[in-house]
């Protein structure tokens, strides 16, 4: 294909990948912190994702119908870095699991301000025929940052330096994020004129009163993220199987490692073969392993499914931002504001009743409620597409 992505698209790839070499030096390490330092438990832990994502949920549909004029979104997106950025070294400082908690809302508050605006500045400033690879670029490189990210803190870890001290080392990628984030937005005013040419999308969008406002797909998007296993359990049930709380930086970077390479390989399928049907790929990729995490016994099992399960990051994210862009039509902050929105709810939902019966009845019994509830999202979703018509590319 002769056309090539924007540079507000490769620029926004590169702060991505800084942002998440920080935020990710300080994630894998939480649920020793919240468990072991701080006497939390399973709930603690699912609460923790699912507030984070919830608390951002409201401030993404704000963030999202302020993204529609462009000229808002350059503030918004570096803002919503500088909270990031200024809020996860005070983790390190935290007496209670409830104070990791809540740090860890605000630190999502700024990622809620500035997703929307920056998805929907991605999709607009992009060739719809190229979307798929933008967004792939985009959670790619964000996949990149998380393996740095965790590869030193693991090296500060064996170096001699506490949890606490990992922690608060992360101020030093996030000062570079800042620097680069105010060099991509610097063109913001005059990303209207990209708008205003782009052929308009469906006339059935998000916010369109005569389309649905909540469109099959953000449905089935939001049922996955609903039914899916935190990333924290996943971490929590991997120690329990044998993976040492020193080798689980090892893991996580591993594990982004499938998730950025396969996001590439995701952003062209869903080009080629369509957004939808490499979503659903996804999902059954998801129910797959989830029964296979269910029935691991060992820290090897444990250590191949979960560098298994980054395969449905690359192929579930880029296509869920193609879909949102299309039948947003011309309002992408409002679509992005809503998908982020929706997913951050179902999250919380899901983090919390899968840590409860994590809690109650064992990592292995959570795995095995997720799976059987992610194959039936997969057996339903031919259906429900080909009776409200989602379209297939």
């Amino acid at each position: 294909m002769s056309e090539r992505l924007p540079r507000q698209v490769k620029l926004f790839g590169a702060v991505s990948l800084l942002n998440d070499f920080a935020s990710e030096m300080i994630y894998p390490l939480l649920p020793a912190l919240v468990t072991g330092v701080l006497g939390g438990g399973a709930v603690a832990l699912g609460a923790l994702d699912g507030a984070a994502d919830a608390a951002a949920a409201l401030v993404k549909v704000v963030a999202g119908r302020l993204a529609d004029r462009p000229a808002r979104r350059g503030p918004l997106i570096v803002i919503g870095y500088f909270v990031a950025v200024v809020v996860r070294p005070v983790i390190a400082v935290t007496a209670a699991a409830w104070q990791v908690i809540g740090l860890r809302v605000v630190d999502r508050l700024g990622k809620g301000l500035r997703t929307p605006p920056r998805d929907a500045l991605i999709a607009d400033v992009t060739p719809a025929a190229l979307r798929g690879r933008a967004f792939g670029l985009q959670r790619g490189l964000d996949h990149a940052g998380a393996v740095l990210g965790p590869l030193v803190a693991w090296a500060l870890l064996a170096g001699g330096a506490d949890v606490r001290k990992v922690i608060l080392a992360s101020i030093v990628p996030g000062v570079a994020v800042l620097a680069l984030a105010l060099w991509a937005v610097k063109d913001g005013p005059g990303r209207s004129k990209t708008v205003q040419v782009e052929s308009p999308g469906p006339s059935s969008t998000v916010l369109d009163r005569r389309g649905p406002s909540f469109p099959p797909a953000l449905l089935a998007i939001t049922a996955f993220y609903l039914l899916r296993m935190p990333d924290t359990l996943v971490i929590l049930h991997a120690q329990r199987l044998g993976i040492p709380v020193a080798v689980v930086p090892l893991l996580w970077a591993a594990v982004h490692v499938v998730r950025s390479s396969s996001s590439f390989v995701g952003g062209a399928l869903s080009d080629r073969l369509g957004p939808a049907r490499t979503m659903w790929l996804g999902w059954v990729c998801y129910a797959a392993l989830a029964v296979g995490m269910a029935l691991a016994t060992g820290p090897g099992q444990a250590w191949a499914l979960f560098l298994a399960l980054g395969l449905v990051a690359g192929l579930t994210e880029s296509p869920e931002r193609a879909l949102v862009a299309a039948f947003a039509g011309t309002r992408q902050g409002s679509g992005f504001g809503v998908y982020h929105a929706a997913s951050g709810l179902a999250a919380l939902g899901g983090g919390l009743l899968l840590g409860v019966q994590f809690q109650r009845a064992g990592g292995a019994s959570a795995f095995a409620v997720s799976a059987v509830l992610g194959l039936g999202l997969a057996l339903l979703w031919p259906f429900v597409a080909r009776v409200h018509r989602v379209p297939a590319r």
